[in-house]
């Protein structure tokens, strides 16, 4: 038998997602670089909303370099990248600058209020207990390190990324967290 052919319909995000009230006053919150708020920008098309770590974090500058030469991709599907930080703007604009994302939207969340809202809850964990995972060092000697370097911390090393990927006003994908942070998979 074969399973039936669902069509895409426009959705209400209020009617589908119990929770898309409570994601929009979250959103509404905060506002990029340039004075957007992340609830029109979401609006307006799908976000990839990435969480970077610190700016001294060689991931956090592979994140940037991946970003940069995918950009055309994302945002051939219609999405659009916006970074989360923990720097402040003077801080974050070189670093977005080298790797050819200033025009990216961007939120400096020094204090990490939006990491740590209820929406999100991105993990913070003992930067010292990374140096135990064979993984992290084998991808950070293998890769990031020799094509991205080391630099000093000056945000918090204990801040975890992630990526989440907003539609509707909801969740429909992330990485990076408990997968029952997921409000909503479409």
């Amino acid at each position: 038998m074969t399973p039936p052919v669902l069509k895409a319909q426009p959705t209400n995000p209020q009617l589908t997602n119990p929770l898309a009230g409570e994601m929009a006053a979250v959103l509404e919150t905060y506002q990029t670089e340039s004075g957007r708020t992340l609830l029109g920008l979401v609006d307006e098309s799908p976000v990839l909303l990435i969480f970077l770590r610190h700016f001294g974090c060689s991931f956090c500058r592979q994140t940037l370099d991946d970003v940069s030469r995918i950009r055309e991709q994302i945002e051939g599907r219609g999405v659009r990248p916006v970074f989360v930080h923990l720097g402040t703007p003077e801080r974050a604009k070189p670093y977005f600058d080298y790797y050819h994302l200033s025009d990216v939207e961007r939120v400096s969340d020094p204090e990490a209020s939006l990491y740590a809202s209820p929406m999100f809850q991105v993990r913070r964990k003992s930067v010292f207990t990374q140096f135990l995972i064979p993984a992290v060092w084998k991808a950070w000697l293998l890769g990031a390190v020799g094509k991205n370097g080391v630099g000093m911390i000056q945000e918090d090393a204990n801040q975890m990324p992630a990526v989440f990927y907003l539609r509707e006003r909801a969740i429909a994908g992330s990485t990076g967290i408990k997968r029952s942070r997921i409000v909503r998979i479409t």
